[in-house]
């Protein structure tokens, strides 16, 4: 039982990270519809109260490490970690003169999921449980289908999650608009008939582009086009949405960063399925999105990060789904004990474990470590 007296936040520490997407079998940068990568970014944060640790993290740049050295640590510094919404709005009234959205978001994602990891292992209980237990498991969709993949590559990765008995797939469209029916009719092939397939642009089409594809990409069985327009587009998002022929589902989300960025997309009517990331925009503004996609009656979809997002989008009514990220799964394999169960293409958080149920892995990140800070508060 929780006594709101003697637990207060004692100390932080965080570190950030740089993992190369290069491995031994595959050396070049990754791409989507709109940029390339070589490199993914994590923010790891550990507070303490001296009774127990809370671990959170983000997929930002290592710039949002001083974010929270210079602005976060002060609003946190022996602060009751069971205040995670008073702390959550504070920590962005913090950044005000800097900005929320982007870099700050990050820093505050990491920080509020730390609390919320802290307060569940304070009551000795699972993360899922503490938020409210809505599911035992939640679907999982394999992610990947890069646009710079080969013919090759792109079937065998989609292929070998159908395999494993994921139910739905997604793959990266956008680079090459002429190729990309083809790509998705290989898709198709590869994947068989009953896994659904999803696309995602990442907003590179222009509105009447992306509708004629849409057109095309139903004859390969899609039922997911995520961002295909920019979010920024939301007039575009909407006029998809009312046009997008059946069963295709317009998705966005990953990029709203504040509660506000989830009001304007599902007031505005431009979205099917709303998608939240947690590392973005922390537990709290999680669980805001949820309540929005609850109040506009759209299902909700988790963003990457599904070590997290396992134990956060089973607790939340609307969730339907987790994105099953290549990158964010050999990341968080290599970063962290106690990965949530994937069983019949579910993933299932283990509720007899508390907090999220995550230990970082020390000895095995330490290579990619680019920056820390750490202190403990003598107040």
């Amino acid at each position: 039982m929780h006594d709101s007296g003697p637990e207060r936040v004692r100390s932080i520490r965080a570190d950030a990270f740089v993992v190369p997407t290069a491995t031994e079998d595959r050396k070049r940068p990754e791409s989507d519809g709109t940029i390339r990568w070589d490199s993914t970014g994590i923010l790891v944060v550990t507070l303490e109260t001296g009774g127990a640790t809370g671990l959170g993290y983000a997929y930002t740049s290592p710039a949002s490490l001083q974010i929270v050295q210079d602005v976060l640590w002060a609003v946190i510094e022996n602060a009751d970690p069971f205040d995670t919404e008073r702390l959550y709005w504070e920590m962005a009234r913090a950044t005000r003169n800097i900005g929320w959205a982007g870099v700050s978001a990050g820093a505050i994602a990491a920080v509020d999921i730390a609390l919320h990891d802290l307060k569940a292992r304070l009551c000795d209980t699972s993360l899922t449980q503490l938020l409210g237990g809505a599911h035992a498991s939640v679907e999982a969709y394999g992610s990947g289908g890069f646009t710079d993949y080969t013919d090759d590559e792109l079937t065998d990765q989609l292929g070998s999650w159908a395999a494993q008995g994921f139910r739905s797939v997604k793959m990266k469209v956008g680079s090459d608009p002429a190729d990309d029916p083809r790509r998705v009719a290989l898709a198709r092939e590869a994947i068989g008939s009953a896994v659904e397939l999803f696309v995602d642009a990442n907003g590179a089409y222009e509105r009447k582009q992306a509708l004629r594809l849409a057109e095309l990409f139903t004859e390969a069985g899609v039922t997911w086009f995520e961002e295909p327009v920019s979010s920024q587009d939301r007039r575009g998002l909407r006029l998809l949405r009312d046009r997008m022929p059946a069963p295709i589902r317009v998705a966005a989300g990953e990029y709203a960063y504040t509660p506000a960025d989830f009001r304007d997309l599902v007031s505005g009517g431009c979205v099917d399925v709303l998608q939240a990331d947690a590392t973005r925009c922390g537990i709290t503004g999680f669980g805001i999105a949820a309540s929005l996609a609850s109040a506009f009656g759209v299902p909700l979809s988790a963003h990457t990060a599904p070590a997290l997002h396992a134990s956060v989008a089973a607790a939340d009514r609307p969730a339907i789904n987790v994105e099953y990220f290549h990158d964010h799964a050999r990341i968080e394999a290599q970063f962290f004990d106690g990965l949530p169960a994937l069983s019949d293409g579910r993933l299932v958080p283990d509720r007899s474990a508390p907090g999220h149920g995550l230990a970082l892995r020390e000895p095995d990140i330490e290579a990619h470590r680019v920056q820390s800070f750490a202190v403990q508060s003598d107040r």
